[in-house]
C-alpha cells in the first residue's frame, strides 16, 4: 500500500487558511465558484464554494498530485514504465489510447492525463501505485484529508460518475494551489497545448491556454451530471490567481466566465 513519506502538514499558504474575503463582489453564472490571489492567499470571491459537487475530470488533479509526490521523493522516475491492464485499455470517455499489455512511461502518462484527460492513463497509474483502482481511490481520499481537502471523497481515479465521488470548488482550488506551490518543476506541463501518443494527436481542453494571456493551467472537467467545470490559473504583473468554477451549461459559457472572473480579479485588486 502506498504511503506518503513527505511532510503532511498544511502549507502556510494553503487555501484552507485564507485571509478574509475581499469586500468587492462579482456576479457569475457559475453555480459554484472561487477565486484566490495565491500571493496574498486572499479569497477574492466565492459562490457556494463549499458544497459537494461532482468534480468530473478535475478530480484527476488529486491523482497527479500523488504521482508528483512519488517523483519528488524518488520512488519513480519519468523514464519508468507502468503496465496497461485490460481494464485500463477498455476505459471509456476521454483517452490517450494506451495499448493493452504494453508499458507506458510516466512522462507520457502525465501528459496523457493533463493534455488528453485520459481515463485509461489514470487507471494505469492507479493500478501501478496500489493493489487496484478502488484501493487507490481510498488512498486519494485519505491523502486529500491530510492536505486539507475536508469535503472530497474519491471513488475512482478518473472522475467518472460514481455515487459519492465528490469535491468542493474550494477543495479543488486548495489542491490546485498546492500543485503550483509544491511541484513547480512539474506544473509547467499543464501549459502544454498538445500531445501525441500512438500517432494520435490531441489538444489540451483548457480553453484559456489559447485565449487568455498568462494562463498556464490546470484542468477542465465535464460530465452530464456535473456540467462544465474548470480549475485555472494565470499570472499578470507578478500576481497569480487561481480560479475554480463548476456547473456551467456549455464550453463557451465556461470559457467566458473564466476569462471574465480572472479579468475582474486582476483589475479590481492590487
Amino acid at each position: 500500500m502506498w504511503r506518503c513519506t513527505m511532510s503532511c502538514a498544511p502549507l502556510p499558504r494553503c487555501v484552507d487558511s485564507v485571509a478574509p474575503a475581499a469586500t468587492a463582489a462579482a456576479e457569475t453564472a457559475a453555480p459554484h465558484a472561487i477565486l484566490i490571489d495565491l500571493g496574498t492567499n486572499t479569497v477574492l470571491m466565492e459562490k457556494d464554494a463549499h458544497s459537494a459537487i461532482e468534480p468530473a475530470s478535475m478530480s484527476k488533479l488529486m491523482l497527479l498530485y500523488m504521482l508528483f509526490e512519488h517523483l519528488a521523493y524518488g520512488a519513480v522516475t519519468m523514464e519508468d514504465t507502468f503496465p496497461v491492464s485490460e481494464k485500463a485499455w477498455r476505459m471509456g470517455g476521454s483517452k490517450m489510447f494506451v495499448g493493452v499489455n504494453t508499458r507506458v512511461t510516466i512522462s507520457d502518462l502525465i501528459r496523457g492525463i493533463i493534455v488528453q484527460s485520459g481515463n485509461d492513463a489514470c487507471v494505469v497509474v492507479a493500478e501501478a501505485l496500489a493493489s487496484s483502482e478502488m484501493a487507490f481511490a481510498q488512498v486519494m481520499t485519505d491523502r486529500g484529508l491530510e492536505l486539507g481537502l475536508e469535503n472530497s471523497v474519491f471513488k475512482n481515479s478518473t472522475g467518472w460518475p460514481d455515487e459519492g465521488h465528490v469535491m468542493t470548488v474550494s477543495d479543488i482550488a486548495n489542491l490546485s494551489s498546492r500543485i503550483i506551490q509544491d511541484f513547480p518543476q512539474y506544473y509547467r506541463m499543464f501549459a502544454e497545448t498538445e500531445f501525441t501518443y500512438n500517432d494520435i494527436r490531441q489538444t489540451n481542453r483548457n480553453p484559456l491556454l489559447y485565449t487568455y494571456p498568462g494562463a498556464d493551467g490546470l484542468k477542465t472537467g465535464y460530465t452530464e451530471g456535473a456540467g462544465f467545470g474548470l480549475a485555472a490559473s494565470a499570472t499578470r504583473n507578478g500576481r497569480r490567481l487561481v480560479l475554480v468554477i463548476g456547473g456551467l451549461t456549455d464550453e463557451q459559457q465556461r470559457a467566458r466566465e473564466a476569462e471574465r472572473l480572472l479579468d475582474w480579479g486582476f483589475r479590481e485588486f492590487a
